[in-house]
């Protein structure tokens, strides 16, 4: 089976800055596409960045500029660096990642649990 660990997030001021960590554990042959997405109360998920493998990258809009997506291949760990915060950004975090596993080599949609990030005006 495979997990998806999020962590790093919290409650901080607006201006200020998060790092949010999702790490990939399990039986994995492979990892193409990690991303990030949030849900905001009342809201549907909604895209906030990927980064394929070989270090590709897409932004919603409203987040270029502000966020930085990476990842550690070593490590099967996708970041989001998150600066300038806004309270509309107040939402839950959700790590998801296409994986292909030992067993099945055809690539699956995986989410984490999610982690709450919080910023007060």
């Amino acid at each position: 089976q495979v997990q998806l660990v999020e962590s790093g997030g919290g409650l901080v001021q607006a201006g200020g800055s998060l790092r949010l960590s999702c790490a990939a554990s399990g039986s994995i042959f492979s990892i193409n596409v990690m991303g990030w997405y949030r849900q905001a109360p009342g809201k549907q998920r909604e895209l906030v960045a990927v980064i394929t493998s070989g270090g590709s990258t897409n932004y919603a809009d409203s987040e270029k500029g502000r966020f930085t997506i990476s990842r550690d291949n070593a490590k099967n760990t996708v970041y989001l660096q998150m600066n300038s915060l806004k309270p509309e950004d107040t939402a839950v975090y959700y790590c998801h990642a296409l994986i292909a596993t030992m067993t099945l080599r055809v690539p699956h949609g995986y989410w984490g649990q999610g982690t709450q990030v919080t910023v007060s005006s």
